[in-house]
């Protein structure tokens, strides 16, 4: 996954955050996980996203938002064989830091708790097996 930070939460007072996000063919962006402390819309920008969202199997393609509210349980993954960009609009804004930090390398490995991230990694091998999709590891 390739980020493009496009506003950061201190340009906003901490309100929101906008990232773009560019996902290979067929790669899981995260395992199965939940946010605590804020909501996140994915707007498609280019390709198709499968998601999980409150347990039901959705595809968005252009044009479509998708609405990840804190507390629940979702993933989302590049579902066609072309590159896929989205926007990711996060509120409040600061959990960007987590995908800079991923993205520069200096993510330690308890990224995912100091951002409220609870992650599920069982989940990889079987979303991997079920898609057809591949999975980059981050530092969480």
């Amino acid at each position: 996954m390739v980020d493009r930070f496009m506003i950061d939460g201190s340009d906003t007072g901490g309100r929101f955050a906008l990232v773009q996000h560019l996902f290979a063919p067929k790669a899981l962006a995260a395992p199965m996980h939940r946010h605590h402390d804020e909501d996140e819309y994915t707007f498609v920008l280019t390709g198709r996203i499968g998601a999980i969202l409150q347990g039901e199997e959705v595809v968005a393609e252009p044009g479509d938002l998708l609405f990840k509210p804190r507390g629940q349980w979702h993933t989302f993954w590049n579902a066609g064989d072309t590159p896929c960009r989205i926007l990711e609009i996060i509120s409040p804004g600061g959990f960007e830091q987590f995908f800079a930090e991923r993205g520069d390398g200096s993510a330690r490995p308890d990224a995912g708790a100091r951002y409220g991230l609870e992650f599920d990694l069982e989940s990889i091998p079987r979303l991997c097996e079920e898609h057809g999709l591949t999975f980059e590891r981050p530092n969480t």
